[in-house]
C-alpha cells in the first residue's frame, strides 16, 4: 500500500511537471520507484510508466512528427538504447562494492548505483542551470543526439534534456519538436524495455510478484495519465521556477542517498 502510494503520488507530480520544467517523467519517478525496488529494477519499472504516458501522448500530438528529423535522430537513439540497456543489465550483476548497516537497516553501494546516481545528480544540475536551458547544438550532429540520448535512455532513463538539445535546433515548430520527441521516446522505451524484459522481469519475478509490482506499475501508468491531464491544463497559468529549483536540490540529496547504498 505504501509502495503504490508513495509511486502514484510521485507519477502524478512528475507527469504534471513534465509540461513546465526540463526534467523529465523518468527523472522524477527514478527514485520513488528505487526506494523500493533494486535500481535496476526501478529503471524498469520506470521504463513501462514512461513508455505507456509516451504512447498516451503520441496519441494526442502524433500527427505533429516530422518525419525526415525523427529518421535521422530516432535509429541512432534505438540502437544506442540497447547498448545503454545492455550496460545496465551488465553492471547489476556485479558483487557490491561496500556494505554496512545503518539503524539496523543493510545498505549496499553498488555499481549500478554509483553510476546512476551520478548520472541523477549530472542531470539535475544541468537542467537547473541557465547556460544549459539555452544551450543548442547544431543540426549537423542531429545522428550523435540520438545516439546520446538514446545511450543514457538505455542505462538510466535519462533522455529528456539531450534529445530537447538536439531537437531544438532542427527548425520544428513548437507542435513538430514536442511530437518528434514524443516519438523518439516511444521509439527508445521499447527498445530498452526489451532488454530490461529478458533479464531483470525475468530473474526478479519472485520479488515482483511479492511486492504486488504489476498493480504498482498499473498504478502509476494511471496517475502519470491523470498528471498529463492536470499539466496540461495548468501549463498557461503556472510558474513554476522555484518548484524546479526545489526538484533539483531533492534530486540531488536522493542521489547522495542512492550513491551512500541508503536507496
Amino acid at each position: 500500500m505504501m509502495t503504490a502510494l508513495v509511486v502514484c503520488t510521485a507519477a502524478i507530480l512528475a507527469a504534471a511537471l513534465t509540461f513546465f520544467s526540463g526534467f523529465g517523467l523518468g527523472t522524477l519517478l527514478l527514485p520513488a520507484f528505487a526506494a523500493f525496488y533494486p535500481i535496476e529494477v526501478a529503471v524498469a519499472a520506470t521504463a513501462v510508466v514512461h513508455l505507456a504516458n509516451n504512447l498516451f501522448k503520441l496519441a494526442l500530438v502524433g500527427r505533429d512528427v516530422h518525419a525526415r528529423t525523427l529518421v535521422r535522430f530516432g535509429p541512432p537513439a534505438v540502437i544506442a538504447a540497447f547498448i545503454g540497456a545492455w550496460l545496465l543489465t551488465t553492471l547489476a550483476f556485479l558483487q557490491p562494492v561496500h556494505e554496512y548497516a545503518l539503524a539496523g537497516r543493510a545498505c549496499r553501494i553498488t555499481i549500478v548505483k554509483l553510476i546512476i546516481a551520478a548520472i541523477i545528480a549530472l542531470f539535475a544540475s544541468l537542467e537547473l542551470s541557465p547556460r544549459f536551458e539555452k544551450w543548442a547544438v547544431p543540426t549537423k550532429w542531429m545522428p550523435l543526439g540520438g545516439a546520446l540520448s538514446g545511450f543514457f535512455g538505455g542505462l538510466s532513463g535519462h533522455q529528456g534534456a539531450l534529445r530537447s538539445a538536439f531537437l531544438i535546433r532542427a527548425g520544428l515548430t513548437k507542435e513538430q519538436f514536442i511530437a518528434t520527441g514524443v516519438a523518439t521516446a516511444v521509439m527508445v522505451d521499447f527498445s530498452r524495455l526489451a532488454v530490461y524484459g529478458l533479464s531483470f522481469f525475468s530473474r526478479d519475478r519472485a520479488l515482483l510478484n511479492e511486492r504486488g509490482s504489476v498493480i504498482v506499475v498499473i498504478a502509476a501508468c494511471v496517475a502519470a495519465f491523470a498528471g498529463s491531464i492536470i499539466g496540461a491544463r495548468l501549463v498557461k497559468k503556472v510558474t513554476l521556477t522555484g518548484v524546479r529549483r526545489w526538484v533539483g536540490v531533492m534530486l540531488l540529496i536522493m542521489a547522495g542517498a542512492m550513491a551512500a547504498g541508503v536507496i
